[in-house]
């Protein structure tokens, strides 16, 4: 299978038709290989219009759904990124791509061993990649210019909030368990939140002391 190709399909066929026009974002989506995180057995279905399985009942997220979170956020490459839910590291890779510096959690230490690995063999050395509940977020590294929450949760944490800088904004999948809404959450500059609602979505579970509990 010629990946390259492939991924230039992705793109035009998933992203630009659909409405993706940050070119910086469609560079990212098309320099990034997705078939890198992904076992090589599904290899063949990295660039299908759909997520996959990655392992410990996770997924990676279908590529417009990366391409439009990633636009929602406005990088012009300047910033500090957290993203909460690293995965298969693939998200992570495109902010890296995009952005100054991206801090990146992830609770499942197998997914977060693998998912560093990958992102080492591709040369991408301004990530930073810490095990741990990422409800809570990272605290020592805070304020964020930007944060992105890959799980879908009840409400937005307030940690998470806390620890955005003024004129920051928030990604998040908000819902119930089996359905959510894409959220975008600004704090302006006298520290009010603004919320606004850019589309359904469906992602796994954000687990966590001020997420999902295990007995949801």
């Amino acid at each position: 299978m010629n990946f390259d190709i492939a991924r230039k399909r992705m793109v035009e066929t998933q992203l630009v038709a659909r409405g993706i026009r940050d070119k910086r974002v469609i560079d990212a989506m098309l320099k990034i290989p997705r078939h890198t995180f992904v076992e090589e057995a599904m290899s063949a279905q990295a660039y299908s219009d759909s997520s996959l399985p990655i392992g410990e009942k996770q997924t990676i997220s279908q590529p417009y759904m990366v391409a439009l979170m990633t636009e929602s956020l406005q990088l012009t490459g300047e910033e500090k990124v957290l993203e909460i839910g690293t995965g298969s590291g693939y998200q992570a890779a495109i902010l890296a791509t995009l952005a100054n510096r991206v801090y990146t959690m992830e609770r499942i230490r197998p997914l977060a061993l693998k998912a560093r690995k990958v992102l080492d063999s591709l040369g991408l050395l301004n990530i930073n990649l810490k095990i741990g509940d990422g409800s809570s977020g990272w605290e020592e590294e805070a304020p964020f210019d930007v944060i992105i929450v890959t799980a879908g949760a009840p409400d937005v944490p307030q940690t998470l909030i806390d620890q955005l800088d003024v004129g920051g904004r928030l990604i998040i999948p908000m819902g119930n368990q089996y359905e959510q809404t894409l959220m975008r959450i600004s704090k302006s500059d006298n520290g009010s939140i603004v919320k606004e609602t850019l589309v359904g979505c469906r992602f796994v579970k954000l687990m966590g002391k001020f997420g999902w509990t295990g007995d949801d």
